[in-house]
């Protein structure tokens, strides 16, 4: 994984950033190289590993230490979130005909949830179907979709049954060449600059049966089901990426020289960068026995949000409190601490704002359903 970053990754991070875009072939080459597709079964060209996420979070340290936060978001997408729901709700032939491509890096996946007007409250999406002979027709539009842009297969979220209530949502999978479905506008992000954000749309837009994926109508059950992973996901990433930018600033305030001598100098440094160690430490080691519950597939939706919330609250902190150690050069682009701070901001948000986290973690902790 270290030297598929050194080869691949490094010296592409300023074009990618000023692309707004990671072009394709970064997925060829970790499709080629097995650094995705970890989650993939093996008999469709995958390493086998959903079960084991230590894998994966190898992956995202790698990443994070060159402080590739857009790529390591790009890839958990794939690897965390499209495989797996194929994986887990395809049926043999949806197998069969996505995940070796998905595992190879020739195909990429994304998931549309979130709507214009709606964010956290899935139950008020409107992109709706119709059932016709051998489909649906698809209408509707949808907003801050990752790999948006990128994307050669889309999971959307989409209201079958109009009085269904909870029951009245699917999962159906759009193809990049559908007549009907269109990309809107890259969307302009505070950070994670290169991860190709878009608004997606929908104007009858024909989905055959047979991309309905899992259950007709199981479309919340089944994003239930499958978000713990999404949020470890998004835990690990944090204590990666705060540990990264950690390590920079122990190596900043060492060089870094004031009132004649090294800030790294004064207690009021050290005291910080004590704090912080410890905090990342501790959260590791929560974020840890979350990856090998999930390994045993005990891994609960209130752990795993609990996991997503405090890492991605550390992280944020973390960082924060980092870029005041740099002083004014924090506040530059050109230090990684700078781009840190931009890139960290959305892990609280996206994967299910904190304050849903808070919520389903008290409502387990008070007894209510």
């Amino acid at each position: 994984m270290r030297e598929f970053v050194t080869r691949a990754v490094v010296g592409n991070l300023q074009r990618w950033d000023r692309d707004r875009l990671i072009d394709r072939d970064v997925w060829l080459a970790a499709g080629k190289q097995g650094v995705i597709g970890l989650s993939t079964p093996e008999e469709y060209g995958g390493a086998g590993q959903h079960g084991d996420y230590r894998y994966r979070n190898i992956v995202l340290e790698e990443l994070a230490k060159v402080h590739a936060t857009a790529l390591a978001s790009s890839f958990s997408l794939q690897d965390d979130i499209a495989i797996p729901y194929i994986r887990a709700l395809g049926t043999a032939a949806q197998k069969q005909r996505w995940l070796p491509s998905m595992a190879s890096g020739e195909r990429i996946g994304a998931i549309a949830m979130t709507e214009p007007g709606t964010g956290s409250d899935l139950r008020a999406l409107r992109t709706s179907g119709r059932e016709v002979d051998g489909g649906w027709i698809v209408n509707g539009a949808k907003t801050f979709i990752t790999s948006g842009i990128n994307a050669d297969l889309v999971i959307t979220v989409v209201r079958t049954a109009p009085e269904g209530g909870s029951r009245g949502f699917s999962l159906l999978i759009v193809e990049r060449d559908m007549p009907g479905f269109a990309r809107g506008r890259r969307l302009d992000k505070i950070g994670l600059h290169a991860q190709d954000t878009a608004e997606l749309f929908y104007d009858d837009v024909f989905v055959p049966d047979e991309n309905v994926l899992g259950e007709l109508g199981g479309g919340l059950k089944q994003l239930a089901s499958l978000l713990p992973l999404e949020r470890l996901s998004i835990a690990a990433h944090a204590v990666a990426a705060a540990t990264a930018v950690l390590a920079d600033t122990v190596a900043y305030t060492n060089e870094r020289h004031a009132f004649g001598q090294p800030i790294a100098d004064f207690q009021n440094t050290r005291f910080e960068l004590a704090s912080m160690v410890t905090e990342i430490d501790v959260t590791r080691a929560y974020v840890d026995q979350a990856i090998l519950a999930h390994g045993e597939g005990e891994l609960s939706i209130v752990d795993a949000a609990k996991a997503k919330l405090f890492a991605s609250e550390m992280q944020n902190r973390v960082i924060d409190r980092c870029l005041q150690l740099h002083g004014g050069y924090g506040y530059m682009l050109e230090f990684p601490v700078g781009r840190a701070y931009q890139d960290a901001r959305v892990q609280r948000i996206f994967g299910g704002a904190n304050e849903i986290m808070k919520e389903i973690i008290g409502r387990d902790l008070v007894g209510r359903r």
